[in-house]
């Protein structure tokens, strides 16, 4: 897939939009999801001593994280959707970048994990190498990458007025690997369902120390 300069901004600007019109019902909908399990599953891979900074990357209202604030963690929020980043900042008392997933602009070495819960299958595939080098850049050495998209077969396009990529497992360990992560751990969920049943996969990523 070849999309231009204009497709990217159109892609952009529409799937925030999209949310933007919908923060309330959004917010609503899933400040009680459960989302223990992957948060832990970030946690339990930081090497050193807590607390450790965490990048909640594509916070939404700040429901996740408020809960690593709640824990005692040095926590940073990044949202492009104006009304959730103001929300987050509301909810969690945390910082808030108000950036773009396809206009990041990310302090190096600065985090000790990137929490990206349902947020990186909005990248565009044709972008997702750029968006995961500058998620490596800014984990410092032996920083934990965690992501949980939606799966599929590689399916990528528009659906209910959002762009996705709903990647398999091999093709997303191709992406995390190209980008120099190493895998520490997947999974699908929800827990003790039949894997037709489990439509999100989970993955939890190391950066090298060198």
């Amino acid at each position: 897939m070849d999309l231009s300069k204009q497709d990217l901004q159109h892609i952009a600007s529409e799937t925030l939009a999209h949310y933007e019109a919908r923060a309330e019902p959004f917010w609503l909908g899933t400040r009680d999801h459960d989302v223990s399990q992957n948060i832990a599953a970030l946690l339990r891979f930081i090497e050193g001593p807590a607390p450790f900074q965490i990048l909640d990357f594509g916070c939404g209202p700040g429901r996740d994280l408020k809960a690593f604030a709640d824990m005692g963690h040095h926590a940073t929020g990044l949202e492009g959707a104006p009304r959730f980043a103001a929300m987050a900042r509301q909810h969690s008392g945390c910082e808030v970048l108000e950036q773009s997933f396809l206009a990041l602009d990310l302090p190096a070495s600065r985090f000790d994990g990137v929490f990206a819960n349902a947020a990186l299958f909005h990248v565009p595939s044709q972008e997702l190498p750029r968006v995961l080098q500058a998620l490596f850049d800014t984990l410092k050495p032996g920083g934990v990458l965690f992501s949980s998209n939606p799966r599929g077969q590689g399916q990528e396009g528009w659906q209910a007025g959002r762009y996705g990529v709903y990647h398999e497992l091999a093709g997303w360990q191709a992406y995390l690997q190209a980008a120099g992560f190493v895998e520490l751990l997947h999974y699908y969920r929800p827990e003790g369902l039949p894997r037709e049943q489990q439509p999100w996969l989970a993955s939890v990523w190391r950066k090298p120390m060198v």
